[in-house]
Order: structure tokens, then C-alpha cells, then sequence
């Protein structure tokens, strides 16, 4: 995996006459690209859902958030765990593709992270917390925007 990114850095080099990338570009261009196909894949498939199982329900949401907490769960235990993958590959694909495709896999991750490492208050707080206090936020902003 570190060879394709350095096959990309030596296409790019070559190709625009050795522009160099800082480190904080290339996070940042690696962010945005994984941020363009997550973002376009939720939208295909919230699309997909709402027109095969209707609208009544947020399937889409369901299916998204479910899929990208497998999915980051999946690839964050191979990445770090089985096949020491390049980090750049973890900020591409976690940051950028997971993150615009859902940011409920982040926060799933994190809580499960905590509790399997014995540190109970802190993942159950994050777990329950987020949920709980993000729906409170969620309806005060729908209070607020109403107020206005």
C-alpha cells in the first residue's frame, strides 16, 4: 500500500514538474478526495433507500450508519492491528471517506474503543452522552430556528 502513494507522489512530481507537497497539503488533499466519494456515496445510497423502502422512515440513515460503523470497525482493526497499513491510507479512507459518509461510525468506534479498553465511564458517557445530549441539541436548535 505505501507504494501506490509513492508511485502517486512520483506521478505527481513528474507530471507537474516536481511540485512538492507539504505534509499538511497532502493530509489535506487526501481528507478531501476520501470527503468527495463518501459524501457522493451517502447521497446515492439515502437516495436508494428512500426510493425502495419509502420515506416513512429514515432507512437510509439506518443503513448508512450501520454500514460505515462495520465498515470503520472493520478497516480500522486491519489497518492498525493485521496489516500496519500506511497511515495515509487511515486519513484517506477513516477521516475522509467514513467521515463524510457518516460521522455515526466515528463516535461508535470511539465509545466501543474506550469500553474494550476497560475504561467504562468514559465509553459509556461518550455513548449515551453523545446520543442523549445530541437529540437535546437537535431539538433546541429546532426551538431556536422556530423562535426566529
Amino acid at each position: 500500500m505505501k507504494e501506490t502513494f509513492e508511485q502517486f507522489q512520483f506521478f505527481v512530481s513528474t507530471r507537474f514538474r516536481k511540485v512538492a507537497l507539504s505534509k499538511d497539503m497532502e493530509t489535506f488533499l487526501l481528507i478531501s478526495l476520501g470527503a468527495v466519494l463518501g459524501a457522493n456515496l451517502r447521497y446515492w445510497i439515502g437516495g436508494w433507500a428512500a426510493g425502495r423502502f419509502g420515506t416513512s422512515f429514515p432507512y437510509g440513515n439506518l443503513i448508512i450508519n450501520l454500514t460505515g460503523s462495520f465498515i470503520l470497525g472493520f478497516f480500522m482493526t486491519l489497518a492498525v492491528e493485521r496489516l500496519l497499513l500506511d497511515p495515509r491510507w487511515r486519513i484517506f479512507f477513516a477521516v475522509g471517506f467514513l467521515g463524510s459518509y457518516t460521522t455515526f461510525s466515528s463516535y461508535t468506534f470511539e465509545s466501543m474503543s474506550l469500553l474494550l479498553d476497560s475504561q467504562w465511564l468514559p465509553g459509556l458517557v461518550n455513548l449515551f452522552g453523545s446520543a442523549l445530549l445530541g437529540g437535546v441539541a437537535v431539538f433546541l436548535g429546532i426551538l431556536l430556528a422556530r423562535a426566529i
